[in-house]
């Protein structure tokens, strides 16, 4: 199994030294591409050589069917506009869907795709279970399908590096808290963690790994004041979830948030406030609640994945495969930490705060060894092209 990591920006390119090389498909190479979006003329001469290959099953032009997870969530939203800016400059279609968090609506879509006898599909759906169903349809049509964040049996990956995220969002969220209240009062204080159980394991990678990086960072941190529940995705379940723990958590003590989005994040933070916790730091993941992470004090970071970049590799990697080029199974997002203090690099629409931000270290040793133990995992054995060597 093989998987190369995507910088989020140029100067965040990786060697790849140490991994297979790809041919180059019209100046798209997933093992150094740096994420920005191609011009038109790169992406047209794309689409050219696919059809060499694989021809419109409509005889004109290719139609690509796109089924977000659900278009209201910012994160959704960016991916869906950035897939569409790219088609547009291809000269291609996308047929768009909402999966709406659910599977059975996820399976109806991909029905929906095969009657319009489109080219390819981009799945992003978040039910495991119908994961197959959906892949069993789709290959009897014989559309080739990549499958974003979520992964389905049989498809491309293109999405979240699960452990590294969640590492860096846990062990930064225990340092972020040691150093705004001090050890001792961390050490008395809870750790809320918003999980998506209906995902299967590979996002259980992510939420997990916030986890052991928040016990690599605090390894004495007592395990029954770590909390955890199922966010469902939304920041309206985590705030309902969130204030039935609040019971369990004493007045006056540290609390400490992280989840698997932004969302769920914000949902752990708005409950907390409104019962008035004065002691709250939370960390995102996703980076896509800019105005949230730069106005809030107590959001105090995100793990970035960049989502208004994903089309700028979807696109070229649906083109790649039409046109019988050799891809790796599995593309993998390069992680940043976003703070208040350097949003405006990866937004320019947000100006960067002047605020203190800690003096991160992340934990190596420890992650390593929590790969080694991923790798161990058997329930993972199938899996081993999502799991970093590094």
């Amino acid at each position: 199994m093989r998987h190369f990591i995507l910088s989020a920006t140029a100067a965040l390119a990786l060697s790849v030294s140490a991994v297979p090389a790809f041919a180059d498909f019209q100046g798209f190479d997933p093992a150094t591409h740096d994420g920005s979006m191609f011009p038109a003329e790169n992406l047209m001469a794309m689409v050219k050589a696919a059809m060499e290959v694989s021809p419109p099953r409509n005889g004109e032009n290719y139609v690509i069917g796109f089924a977000n997870l659900q278009r209201d969530i910012p994160f959704c939203a960016l991916v869906e506009q950035g897939i569409l800016e790219n088609a547009e400059a291809a000269g291609i279609e996308v047929v768009v869907a909402d999966n709406r968090l659910d599977g059975a609506t996820a399976l109806a879509n991909a029905e929906s795709f095969i009657t319009r006898n489109v080219d390819f599909v981009i799945e992003f759906q978040t039910d495991a279970e119908f994961g197959a169903v959906i892949m069993d349809k789709l290959n009897a049509a014989e559309i080739p399908v990549v499958a974003i964040d979520i992964p389905m049996p049989g498809a491309g990956f293109f999405g979240v590096n699960n452990p590294r995220a969640g590492f860096m969002g846990g062990s930064y969220l225990a340092q972020a808290a040691v150093a705004r209240h001090g050890m001792e009062a961390v050490m008395s204080g809870y750790f809320i963690e918003g999980e998506l159980p209906q995902s299967g394991p590979i996002p259980a990678m992510r939420t997990g790994g916030q986890i052991a990086g928040f016990r690599a960072a605090l390894p004495d941190f007592p395990e029954d004041q770590i909390l955890t529940f199922d966010s469902k995705n939304t920041l309206e379940e985590s705030f309902t979830q969130t204030n039935n723990l609040l019971s369990r958590i004493p007045e006056g003590v540290p609390i400490m948030g992280t989840a698997i989005n932004d969302q769920a994040a914000t949902g752990i933070l708005r409950a907390a406030q409104q019962d008035n916790r004065e002691m709250i730091t939370v960390v995102g993941l996703g980076a896509d609640e800019g105005e949230t992470l730069a106005n809030e004090e107590d959001f105090v970071a995100a793990v970035g994945s960049f989502p208004e970049r994903y089309g700028n590799s979807l696109i070229p990697i649906a083109l790649a495969t039409l046109a019988g080029e050799e891809l790796p199974d599995a593309v993998l997002i390069n992680h940043q930490m976003v703070t208040p203090a350097n949003i405006c690099e990866f937004n320019s629409t947000i100006a960067c705060q002047d605020v203190e931000v800690i003096d991160y270290t992340f934990p190596e040793e420890g992650f390593l060894a929590h790969l080694a133990a991923l790798r161990d995992d058997p329930t993972l054995a199938d899996v081993q092209n999502l799991i970093p060597t590094e």
